[in-house]
């Protein structure tokens, strides 16, 4: 473990230490896991590095960082706080490193830790935070004009793997983007780098940018271009071994290699430039292009960056930037981790209350205000009886802690206190259910996943395919519901809708019953398809008949299916059931859902019609009646 005690970064602030303790920073790559105690802001103590491949799990890393005596010393008061930036997607609660073999939840992480907040995000998405608060003196400007300001940042790094990322200005603030720019296919510029190539495709079925442009991939062009030099038997070296000879000058298929992942390195710049509109300037990053030297400032990289054809003189005005600043990710982790601590204090910061309050609490009033200090998620999610239970008080008690910190009830208190840990929504995110999971952690991951993926299904809603599907139907002389599996019952209750509509509708279970009433379909029927795989034989035969007897085919299925391909209107649902796919738990629901939002146009529209034909009856009725007293008593009372 190497630790370094103190360390000032961009931004540094001289105010008092942080009130609540120090913040505890880290950097996980594939290769070393990088902590820091940040104990005011933008002051960093006791950096230490850590090589992954020492520890078992994250876990083991960071409880070793925090029980080393620098740490100790520099963090005092207890971490409530902490924030680590991956080498990896942020999907969802479960975190599983694609350079390396550790996984872990982040809930349970924050847990067993014992921390009031938890922050995960991708470490190019922190390195981009940092992008803004950068000193002149922290990056070295490789080419180009002047950045403008207020403009869209791209950003690059390669060590590991590489990363790619941006940043957009937004009036006030940075947006980062999260991206997975780096595994887009990598496309040859020259001849020599289609031999790489070549030789890359012996080994991989997919060679994407960050094949080449990371460590390994610098690895690989070596033996690559070791190969097309003649000497197929040279011993394979490490990124390191390889950039020292060419900066010794010791080996010429060492200097050509640096050299070919500059310029292919110059070319993604380049790529990200054009994609982005990033005319806030390109910024280098990642561990490898500070260790070239000279030799990046030598190399094509700026070359190929504006070799775009037409496009190169709207490249040549764009400034390419050397990041040299140490350690900036933690910059730019401490920068977000900052935003959502202060969101969380200015939407009424409960865990606040709880501890100011906790003074004047009964001894078992204060084991709930522990308990919810600890794990303030299950606090959010929990039953009144299982939280007693779980605290070892009386249901009485915890309301009787809800009103010593001022708020009316629990579930007066749970919104409070959700509104502080998320800024104003609870956030709800994808978990999968595991075997060793409690009855109360398999409920809230239910629940929750439900809840997520009907927001996914409402964000993600083709609403042009939906206008299209309530119309087909509000036309159709009859609807014929197919469907099978645990499809059945979705479709056996849209018959029921449909016929409390007026719809003419039939379903049969049976599928040899279903290819038969399908054969008797006529032009101007529908045929509404439900299907989680899309790819069943037997329905799909029964939809090629419905088709062949003129029919329309609305299909409720996922993207890309076979059935999907058969439809005249698609209504997309891609949801994998994850570990549990025996259970088609969240398919289902959506697939209700997404015939309750049809049933609810097609009545909304019978509706609006029938109101209007009865507005225009009541008016003709009116207009009789004015009629009848113009012509019968000459005058209008």
């Amino acid at each position: 473990m190497k630790i370094d005690e103190k360390m000032e970064v961009a931004g540094s602030d001289p105010a008092e230490r942080f009130s609540e303790g120090p913040r505890l920073l880290a950097d996980i790559g594939g290769t070393n896991a990088r902590f820091v105690l940040e104990t005011r802001q933008g002051h960093l103590e006791a950096v230490a590095v850590l090589p992954c491949d020492d520890y078992a799990s994250l876990l083991d890393a960071i409880t070793a960082y925090m029980d080393s005596s620098e740490a100790r010393a520099a963090g005092s008061a207890r971490v409530r706080h902490a924030a680590i930036a991956i080498a990896n997607p942020i999907d969802d609660d479960n975190i599983r490193m694609m350079n390396h073999h550790w996984f872990f939840s982040i809930e349970a992480m924050r847990a067993t830790l014992g921390l009031d907040t938890l922050l995960v995000v991708n470490d190019f998405t922190a390195l981009a935070m940092a992008l803004p608060y950068l000193r002149p003196d922290q990056r070295l400007q490789i080419g180009g004009g002047m950045a403008r300001a207020d403009s869209v940042i791209g950003l690059l790094g390669s060590g590991t793997g590489l990363g790619v990322s941006g940043m957009i200005p937004a009036e006030d603030r940075w947006i980062a983007l999260g991206s997975e720019g780096g595994h887009v296919s990598f496309a040859p510029c020259d001849q020599r780098e289609m031999d790489v190539l070549s030789f890359a495709w012996r080994e991989l079925s997919h060679v994407s940018a960050e094949r080449l442009a990371s460590g390994r991939g610098l690895e690989l062009i070596y033996r690559a271009l070791s190969e097309r030099a003649g000497m197929p038997d040279a011993p394979p070296l490490l990124a390191a071994d390889i950039t020292s000879r060419a900066l010794n000058n010791e080996c010429d298929v060492c200097l050509e290699a640096v050299d070919c992942f500059c310029a292919i390195l110059g070319s993604i710049a380049g790529n990200v430039a054009m994609t982005l509109g990033a005319l806030g300037g390109i910024y280098i990053g990642g561990g490898i292009v500070p260790r070239l030297g000279p030799l990046f400032e030598q190399s094509q990289f700026r070359a190929r960056f504006e070799q775009k054809g037409r496009l190169n003189e709207y490249l040549a005005q764009i400034p390419t930037f050397l990041i040299t600043a140490e350690l900036p990710t933690f910059l730019g982790i401490a920068a977000i981790l900052a935003q959502k601590l202060k969101r969380a204090h200015t939407g009424a910061p409960m865990l606040e209350s709880v501890r100011q309050a906790r003074g004047r609490m009964s001894p078992s009033e204060c084991k709930v205000a522990d308990w919810v200090l600890k794990e303030p998620n299950a606090m959010l999610t929990l039953p009144i009886a299982e939280i007693a239970q779980r605290v070892g008080v009386s249901q009485p008690t915890v309301m009787r802690f809800c009103r010593s910190v001022g708020v009316q009830g629990l579930a007066d208190f749970k919104l409070k206190l959700a509104s502080g840990l998320t800024g104003g929504a609870i956030t709800v995110a994808h978990c999968h259910v595991e075997i060793s999971d409690s009855d109360a952690e398999l409920a809230r991951k239910v629940l929750g996943n439900n809840a997520s993926a009907a927001l996914a299904m409402r964000d993600m809603l083709d609403v042009k395919a939906l206008t299209a599907a309530i119309e087909l139907l509000r036309g159709a002389q009859r609807v014929e519901l197919l469907a099978v599996g645990s499809a059945r019952v979705v479709a056996d209750d849209m018959q029921h809708k449909l016929l409390n509509l007026g719809i003419v509708s039939s379903f049969f279970a049976d599928p040899q019953a279903q290819e038969m009433s399908a054969a008797m379909l006529k032009p101007g029927d529908v045929a509404l398809v439900i299907s989680r795989s899309g790819a069943l034989p037997d329905l799909l035969r029964t939809v090629k008949v419905a088709q062949g007897c003129g029919a329309r085919v609305l299909a409720i299925t996922a993207s890309g299916s076979p059935l999907a391909k058969l439809a005249d209107v698609l209504l997309t649902l891609n949801h994998p059931e994850g570990n549990l796919n025996f259970v088609p738990m969240i398919v289902r629901l959506l697939q209700l859902m997404m015939l309750d939002i049809l049933s609810v146009g097609l009545a909304r529209r019978d509706t609006a019609q029938r109101t209007s034909a009865a507005e225009l009856e009541e008016g003709q009725l009116h207009g009789m009646r004015i009629s009848g007293k113009l012509k019968f008593g000459g005058h209008l009372e």
